[in-house]
Parts: structure tokens; sequence; C-alpha cells
């Protein structure tokens, strides 16, 4: 029984850092990057006058009534 506490103690940490290291990994490719890449796309082709007649038109500014 001795240095039982050590030694689990080694194994949990080395545990425990090589899972948030896994989970960041896991959060990064597969949630952090394909966002990254939505957004990139999204804007690649947004045209902000476009949407703001679109939005004018639809009645959803206060600011600009539609015509």
């Amino acid at each position: 029984m001795r240095g039982l506490l050590a030694r689990r103690m080694k194994f949990h940490l080395i545990g425990a850092f090589v899972v948030s290291i896994g989970s960041a990994a896991l959060y990064k490719f597969g949630v952090a990057e394909p966002r990254k890449q939505a957004y990139a796309d999204y804007y690649r082709n947004y045209d902000p006058m476009k949407d703001y007649k679109a939005m004018k038109a639809a009645g959803v500014l206060e600011s600009a009534p539609p015509k």
C-alpha cells in the first residue's frame, strides 16, 4: 500500500491530460473549423445591399419603410 496515492495520482493526471487534449482537438476539428469554413463560404458571396433591399421590401426594418 506504500506509494498507492502517488501511483494513482500519476495515472489519473496523465489520463486527465490525454482526455482534455483529445476533447480539445475533437472540438477544434469537429466544431470550430467547420464553423469557420461555413462562415467563410457564406460571406464569400454575400451581398449586403441585396439583403438590405429584401428586408426593406419585407417590412422588417422600421427606419426604412417598404415602398
